[in-house]
């Protein structure tokens, strides 16, 4: 066997494991986006989760914090690019699944950062449909 033919037979495992592992977590992201989505359709029929909507509010500006008006006061424009805590300087990973397979893979750590940071950035707590749109845009940026 040449090197060349076992160094594609050696590394395939691993990046077949890559992979799953990164299926498995966007699926993760699903779940947690359909959990949001059932508790936001309790509340308003008919609800469905719409990345436009959770573009829209990535981007938007509150009046609540000078310092942090927005998401991408921390996180960028983009969320396939890392960030940078506005007041700690804490680098941040980027948000999007596509570029950080381990966002959204914990429904607890989800819910932890969305108490926080919407509290900071909004003023007050997130709504399931809030969330719900927020996920499955980060679920979908490419």
């Amino acid at each position: 066997m040449n090197t060349t033919r076992r160094t594609t037979v050696s590394t395939l495992p691993a990046l077949c494991l890559l992979l799953a592992s990164i299926a498995a977590h966007a699926e993760m992201a699903q779940q947690i986006a359909q959990t949001y989505s059932t508790e936001a359709a309790a509340r308003q029929a008919g609800f469905m989760p719409s990345a436009k909507r959770g573009d829209a509010f990535f981007r938007q500006r509150f009046a609540n914090n000078d310092k942090m008006p927005a998401c991408t006061s921390c996180h960028t424009d983009s969320p396939l690019n890392a960030g940078q805590h506005v007041v700690t300087g804490k680098a941040i990973r980027p948000l999007a699944v596509a570029a950080n397979g381990q966002r959204f893979s914990d429904p607890t750590k989800v819910e932890k950062w969305f108490g926080r940071n919407c509290r900071e950035v909004i003023g007050r707590d997130c709504t399931p449909a809030e969330k719900a749109d927020f996920v499955t845009y980060m679920s979908e940026v490419r």
